[in-house]
């Protein structure tokens, strides 16, 4: 018989070996990866990439020679003719044709717009990267949802496992009293008001694996994964400090690059206003010649040399350009101030949430340890007939209360640590 029960031990403990290693863990920053990786936002990032490297190639493009082909075919009212006259001893009598005729191409190298065509190239570098701060800045907004479901979560984890020790106190309450009856020194009805305190426990732990599964769905559709009962999500060790001045939000960068743009783009106007150097090559045929007004035939022609481009419009507008780029990056700065405020003044109310979290946590451990050597001290009674099963289950709910205050303000520790750190942006 006892080797029976040696095997029947060894076979249950390997099933529970084995549902253990079933059990799937999820933590916190699993979760977070995967919540950002499943947002369909993110898809946007490999999108900007490509932007940004086929605009930049375009752009660069920009220094390479220009090639274009022009021609036109018109008819004139009137045209240019010379004729010497008769006595002068030289036949000489040209008339340039109403009908003329032009087709030539040019090809053209710029010599002065390669800074131009940098700065171009670093604007849209800027602007690609400001896409992928202000997508960096909505995906982080990813951890607050996710803190709070998967928090949610592990607090009512804390909570079952507090209210099934309630459970098995209650059932050794249960079996005190059966012995109790059995020796005749007490009453089924107390049997009976520990019986109905047994169920009314296991309905609450009924309503909290509901609560549990709103929790998990919600946090399953973030993550994209199925999270069911066989899944434990792994309470996370406390962070490491931070200091309140010390914030690193995207947010942050998303300003700074707000006002890189502001410079670049003041730059590019400024390189506009100097004079544009370029080179080119013309050749074509005509009818006449458009470089030899003397020759009537077709010929082909070709000329060379320097063009010299001066825009000087822009220099009317340069000064209130430069005013409206400084003040656009001081509206930017004053809305990174007014962020960075905000930002400190959460940190500090979180930062005294954790203080006060530590502070009710050290009181929950003396009151735990109080009300269980009363819950103990009554279970003892209670077997002697002491006391009754009223006065029993009181003590036991006060130990499970003083407990699961414990638990949620631990798990409340946690997450305020979290809060901060996702706030704090580090």
């Amino acid at each position: 018989m006892i080797k029976r029960l040696g095997t029947l031990t060894f076979v249950l403990l390997l099933c529970g070996a084995a549902r253990a290693q079933e059990k799937r863990q999820l933590t916190l920053e699993q979760c977070y990866q995967l919540a950002e990786s499943n947002y369909p936002l993110t898809k946007q990032r490999a999108l900007i990439e490509k932007t940004r490297d086929y605009t930049i190639a375009n752009i660069a493009k920009g220094v390479y020679p220009q090639f274009n082909v022009n021609g036109q075919a018109t008819y004139q009212s009137a045209v240019t003719s010379l004729a010497l006259p008769p006595g002068s001893g030289i036949p000489f009598n040209i008339t340039v044709p109403k009908d003329q005729y032009n087709l030539h191409g040019e090809v053209s190298q710029t010599l002065t717009g390669f800074g131009i065509n940098k700065q171009q190239r670093e604007i849209s570098r800027t602007d690609a990267q400001l896409q992928e701060e202000n997508l960096n800045t909505d995906l982080y907004a990813l951890k607050d949802r996710v803190n709070q479901l998967f928090f949610g979560a592990l607090l009512i984890d804390g909570q079952l496992e507090q209210n099934e020790l309630a459970e098995r106190d209650i059932e050794t309450g249960i079996n005190k009293v059966q012995a109790a009856i059995q020796n005749g020194t007490d009453f089924k009805s107390s049997l009976q008001k520990l019986q109905a305190e047994l169920l009314k426990t296991a309905q609450h732990s009924v309503e909290l694996a509901a609560s549990r599964e709103a929790y998990t769905d919600m946090l399953g559709l973030f993550i994209n994964q199925q999270i069911d009962s066989t899944t434990l999500l792994a309470r996370p060790a406390a962070p490491v400090a931070v200091a309140e001045d010390s914030i690193s939000r995207p947010e942050l960068r998303t300003y700074d690059l707000q006002i890189k743009s502001y410079t670049d783009q003041l730059r590019l106007t400024r390189l506009n206003l100097y004079p544009q150097l370029s080179a080119f090559f013309q050749g074509g045929y005509g009818k006449p010649n458009p470089v030899n007004f003397l020759s009537t035939a077709w010929s082909a022609y070709y000329l060379t040399g320097l063009r010299l481009t001066w825009t000087i419009g822009g220099a009317y507008t340069y000064k209130k350009d430069r005013l409206i780029s400084k003040n656009n990056q001081e509206m930017v700065l004053a809305q990174r101030n007014t962020f960075l405020f905000n930002t400190t003044q959460t940190m500090r109310q979180e930062n005294a949430d954790i203080r006060k979290y530590r502070k009710l946590i050290k009181s929950d451990d003396e009151i735990v340890e109080l009300r269980e050597s009363v819950s103990r001290s009554s279970a003892a009674q209670l077997e002697n007939g002491a006391l009754s099963a009223n006065d029993y289950l009181l003590d036991v709910n006060a130990a499970n209360q003083a407990r699961q205050d414990r638990v949620v303000h631990q798990i409340q520790l946690l997450s305020a640590q979290y809060n901060y750190k996702t706030t704090a942006g580090n």
